[in-house]
């Protein structure tokens, strides 16, 4: 017998049918749900801010990686998943 989550509203995980007792389908549809919520596989290599990177975060000074020893640092610790 197949389970099947309630519907949902628009951007959250949308559960497709997962056999009961199948753990390896169970798993892909977890990952598939976070990478839905996310928008991507994997982890985020970079937590600066998208302003940070805009002509007004430039012109501000907000750090980058390629600008900042302290945001390089963190942007490195991330892409290791530290």
């Amino acid at each position: 017998m197949a389970t099947r989550s309630s519907s949902k509203s628009a951007g959250e995980p949308q559960n497709q049918d997962v056999p009961e007792g199948d753990e390896v389908a169970r798993g892909v549809q977890q990952a598939t749900d976070k990478a839905q919520e996310q928008g991507f596989y994997g982890v985020e290599t970079d937590p600066t801010p998208n302003e940070n990177y805009t002509v007004a975060g430039v012109t501000e000074g907000l750090p980058t990686p390629e600008t900042d020893k302290d945001a390089a640092a963190k942007a490195r610790q991330a892409s290791h998943g530290i």
